[in-house]
């Protein structure tokens, strides 16, 4: 099967989140299940100097305002098609904000560009390449739906993928006619939303079959509360929305050999564990304690709920706990920790920005990390602290709540526990789930079984690759060929 993937960004391309992750490594997962997958991205100028062996494979005479190519290319291992447009893409930094930190007033263009380019792609304008189903992930893709069902050419199925149905792609009605989109879609109001046009909307009603990253974010997006007022129409498509959990890369986030570690180690060798805090430590400036070290490893915002943890870090510290903190996002969150980095030095240590092998290594080397989110379509976080036996501290929500058992005494007795769960993400019930974490951690043995079962569960793609393909030949109406073979 012919698949192609329209995304935003994709690992090792281009990352601001776990959406980049989830798209750089589908393909991989799913070519044992007979599936061909290329990713369309847009060229940033990360994407157009990481791919090796680029070579134009179309060209745009006008893609919404400019000349445009397709460049084909490869970085490690994934297949990738770049839009060579530089009038939308060709700027500095963050993909979607512009320097001021507002998003870039051309966005609407931008993306829609991305979305045309996935249906032209599927019309069969690349000479010998015609993919059968158009994999769509979030507003950024919205549109690729909308232009198969109301513009002439594609025969391809569509599915829609959404990672944060907070983010919308909503502008203005007044773009529309910019949009090379038929007239139909706006007569049969596909794209209007509350008086402007969403991308993301028009994706969930139009594409062929809906998913999302977590089987409880699947229902939670039909209910108002998480819904962001797109609950009404998931309602309606019901029977065409399904979760389907995500997963990690075993091989690039592997403890066993993971070369961002100070020492690396196995369930069996676990022990090894206290090299990496000892390095987390000398990263953070914490003194060496007898308590756990807690992490943050996030987003600094109130979705991810680490408004909450600032107010909470003195009870934690008081409790003989220590604190490391990787992440940036609101000044207030930023400020918050700075602070209390502050009041308890050696105690708490905050690196504001990012850094991917530092995130290794506080996975590796703190106890627990701290996923307080306020919803958590699936989170990739807890998963990576499963796989190297940090315990996850999560609410429970999303895919939170499919991926981490509570630590509750029938669960210890029952040999399930993973990690701590609470409900709901309120800054008392974070501060018990804190105190609750301590204190298992004074039960070694406990503690050590919870680090050992969490890195012996199944985190990988393997179990959702399946899933994946499963729906792309249901779309196609026949079974995968290892189906047939058995």
């Amino acid at each position: 099967m012919e698949v192609l993937s329209v995304a935003s960004e994709a690992y090792p391309l281009i990352k601001t989140g776990g959406l980049a992750d989830v798209v750089g490594v589908l393909p991989a997962a799913l070519a044992p299940h007979g599936v061909s997958m290329r990713v369309l991205l847009p060229g940033y100028p990360r994407v157009m100097s990481g791919l090796t062996g680029g070579h134009e494979i179309y060209w745009f005479e006008d893609l919404f305002g400019g000349e445009a190519r397709l460049i084909a290319g490869r970085a490690n291992g994934l297949d990738a098609i770049a839009i060579d447009a530089p009038h939308l893409y060709d700027r500095p930094g963050n993909p979607y904000l512009g320097p001021d930190g507002k998003d870039w007033p051309d966005n609407w263009r931008r993306f829609a560009a991305l979305s045309f380019a996935g249906y032209e792609i599927s019309r069969g304008i690349v000479e010998g390449y015609r993919p059968e189903v158009l994999h769509c992930h979030d507003w950024q893709a919205g549109l690729v739906p909308a232009y198969v069902r109301f513009n002439p050419g594609s025969t391809a199925r569509t599915i829609v993928t959404v990672h944060n149905i907070a983010f919308q792609g909503v502008f203005g009605w007044d773009v529309f006619n910019g949009l090379k989109l038929d007239y139909e879609a706006a007569r049969t109001g596909s794209i209007e939303y509350f008086g402007n046009l969403s991308y993301l909307k028009a994706g969930l009603l139009l594409a062929d079959e809906v998913t999302t990253v977590s089987p409880t974010y699947a229902h939670e997006i039909r209910t108002a509360a998480y819904g962001m007022g797109l609950e009404g129409l998931l309602q309606s498509r019901a029977d065409s929305v399904m979760g389907i959990l995500n997963g990690i890369d075993a091989n690039e986030w592997n403890p066993g050999t993971d070369p961002a570690l100070a020492q690396t180690y196995g369930a069996s060798t676990i022990f090894n564990r206290a090299a990496n805090k000892a390095a987390v430590e000398q990263r953070f400036g914490l003194e060496p304690g007898e308590g756990p070290i807690f992490c943050v490893v996030s987003r600094l915002t109130t979705q991810k709920g680490l408004d909450m943890l600032p107010g909470l870090i003195d009870m934690l510290v008081a409790h003989g706990g220590r604190l490391a903190v990787l992440g940036s996002g609101d000044a207030a969150i930023e400020n918050g920790f700075a602070g209390a980095a502050l009041r308890h030095p050696g105690k708490v240590g905050v690196h504001i920005g990012y850094d991917e092998g530092l995130s290794h290594l506080m996975q590796g080397g703190a106890d627990a990390i701290l996923i307080p989110s306020r919803f958590e379509p699936c989170g990739l976080t807890q998963l990576y602290g499963l796989r190297y036996g940090c315990i996850p501290v999560v609410s429970r929500v999303g895919g939170l709540a499919d991926t981490v058992i509570d630590a509750n005494e029938a669960a210890i007795e029952a040999g399930v526990a993973t990690g701590v769960v609470f409900s709901p993400a309120a800054e008392e019930v974070l501060g018990e789930a804190i105190r609750r974490t301590i204190a298992l951690y004074a039960r070694p043995k406990v503690w050590h079984k919870m680090q050992r079962r969490g890195m012996k569960s199944d985190v990988s793609w393997e179990l959702s690759a399946e899933k994946y393909a499963d729906l792309y030949g249901s779309l196609l109406g026949h079974a995968r060929d290892d189906d047939a073979d058995d």
